[in-house]
C-alpha cells in the first residue's frame, strides 16, 4: 500500500500551519508547506532583482529557481540555492510580496507541478519512508492534490483570525494590532481569492470551523477527521 495523502487548506489565520505540523508528526508523515514555496519565490526573485510586477519574468524566474523543500514537521527549513531563508521568509517584506507571486498564474502552475511530485514522491519513500505527506496551503484540496486520501478545509471567521495572527506576528491582540494585522489578512485573501478557492469546502472536503474552539480542541477534532479518513481507506 503507498504511503497516504492528507491535504489541508485554508485562509490566513486560520490556523492550518498548526493543524498541518501536528496532524504531519502524529501521523508520522512528511509536511510541505505550500505557502513557503511561494514566499521562496518572492524572496529568489527580490533578491536577484526581477520586477514582480512582471508577471512573464517572474514565471521564468520561479522556473529556474533552485527551491529545496524541507518535510520535517518539527523543523521544516527552506533553501533556495545554498541560502537557508526559513526565517528571511517570514519578514514583513515577504509577507507584502507573496500577494504578487501568488496570483501570478505562471507561478501557480509551476510551484503546482512541483507540490505534485514531492507528494508522488512521499509516497514510496522520501523523507516519510513511504508514509505519505500532509500538504498545507490554499488550493491543495482542489488543484493539487485533489485526489489526496483526506481533504480538510479548515476556516475560521474574520475576527478570530485576525487575533490568531496578530498574537503571531505582534505579540498583542488590541484594537491597534487587530487593525495593523487587518490589511496582511484579509488584503491578501481577496487578491488569492481570485485564482483560487479556499474559503468554501468543494465536494469531498470535509470543513472544519475553529471559530470557536481553542487550539486543543481544533487538534483534536482534524486528528479525529483523519483517523476517520485513514480507517475509512483501510476499510476499502
Amino acid at each position: 500500500m503507498s504511503g497516504v495523502v492528507v491535504a489541508l487548506d485554508g485562509p490566513s489565520g486560520s490556523g492550518k500551519s498548526t493543524v498541518g505540523r501536528h496532524l504531519a508528526t502524529t501521523f508520522h508523515l512528511a509536511c510541505l508547506d505550500t505557502g513557503a514555496m511561494f514566499r521562496a519565490v518572492a524572496w529568489g526573485c527580490l533578491a536577484d532583482g526581477v520586477d514582480l510586477s512582471d508577471h512573464a519574468a517572474t514565471e521564468r524566474h520561479a522556473r529556474d529557481l533552485d527551491i529545496t523543500m524541507g518535510l520535517d514537521p518539527d523543523d521544516a527549513r527552506v533553501w533556495v540555492r545554498e541560502h537557508d531563508i526559513t526565517t528571511e521568509i517570514r519578514t514583513d517584506r515577504i509577507t507584502t510580496a507573496v500577494t504578487e507571486v501568488a496570483t501570478n498564474l505562471g507561478v501557480r502552475a509551476e510551484l503546482k507541478r512541483r507540490q505534485r511530485a514531492i507528494i508522488e514522491a512521499e509516497r514510496t519513500g522520501g523523507y516519510s519512508g513511504g508514509h505519505g505527506i500532509l500538504a498545507e496551503g490554499r488550493d491543495i484540496t482542489t488543484v493539487v492534490a485533489p485526489d489526496a486520501d483526506v481533504r480538510i478545509l479548515l476556516v475560521a471567521g474574520e475576527e478570530a483570525r485576525l487575533r490568531r495572527r496578530a498574537l503571531e506576528t505582534l505579540g498583542r491582540d488590541d484594537a491597534e494590532a487587530l487593525e495593523a494585522t487587518r490589511a496582511l489578512v484579509v488584503t491578501r485573501d481577496q487578491r488569492d481569492s481570485t485564482v483560487s478557492q479556499f474559503l468554501t469546502p468543494a465536494e469531498g472536503v470535509t470543513p472544519l470551523d475553529s471559530s470557536t474552539l481553542s487550539l486543543a480542541e481544533t487538534l483534536e477534532a482534524a486528528t479525529a477527521l483523519v483517523t476517520a479518513g485513514l480507517e475509512r481507506l483501510r476499510r476499502e
